[in-house]
């Protein structure tokens, strides 16, 4: 089985070093390559084809923002997680318009740190809950959204990350319906995707952070 390779983009040295120790005890992962800046990223992200790149947001010469752009330029299927000790949602909704599936607090424990590549890189959202905890803290007032009896129950499921097929099945409702339903919530809302309609629903104590810690 091939290793996940890691690309490492964080300007201080001893975290990046921590990083690697962290993945060379592991017979799952390799680190193909790092950077101590935006630019350096952007300029050797080729050559290290890389599954998954751990990216800072606040790095000299070009931040970690300005080069998810330009990374998902050249390859919008490239896996991000971000490691940031930042708590300011402005980052996040960038990230997240982008196509950025993962966000991680890098005073998170080693585990929560494999557990949120291997969810990212099998398709699904990684929002860590100590993130999630700290944006609910900060929310503004509560924004009223009325929501149908069905509504509600297809999003507590997939604030719990089930698929259109997992919700069809619980509620023996058509995938079609789902859609359908799923559609309408985006629309209510204003959400322009799954992560942050989930947001939305923590924020707007809709759901509670325990409940979609299977989808975030």
């Amino acid at each position: 089985m091939e290793k996940i390779k890691v690309f490492i983009a964080d300007d201080h040295q001893l975290f990046r070093d921590g990083l690697k120790y962290i993945f060379s005890q592991s017979k799952d992962f390799t680190v193909c390559g790092e950077a101590s800046n935006g630019k350096e990223l952007v300029d050797t992200i080729d050559g290290a084809n890389p599954d998954i790149i751990l990216l800072d947001i606040n790095m000299p010469v070009m931040d970690g923002l300005a080069a998810a752009r330009e990374v998902l330029k050249k390859n919008p299927k490239q896996h991000i997680l971000v490691l940031s000790m930042y708590d300011s949602e402005e980052y996040y909704n960038a990230f997240i318009d982008m196509g950025v599936k993962g966000f991680l607090l890098k005073d998170s424990s080693n585990q929560e740190l494999i557990t949120a590549i291997q969810k990212i890189l099998k398709g699904d959202s990684y929002f860590s809950q100590q993130l999630l905890m700290k944006i609910i803290k900060n929310k503004d007032e509560a924004e009223y959204v009325h929501l149908t009896a069905r509504e509600k129950e297809v999003l507590q499921l997939i604030c719990k990350g089930a698929s259109n097929f997992e919700i069809s099945e619980k509620l023996f409702i058509s995938q079609r319906t789902v859609e359908r339903h799923r559609a309408n919530l985006l629309e209510k809302t204003k959400s322009s995707n799954s992560i942050k309609l989930v947001l939305f629903a923590i924020k707007n104590n809709i759901v509670t952070c325990q409940v979609s810690q299977g989808c975030l």
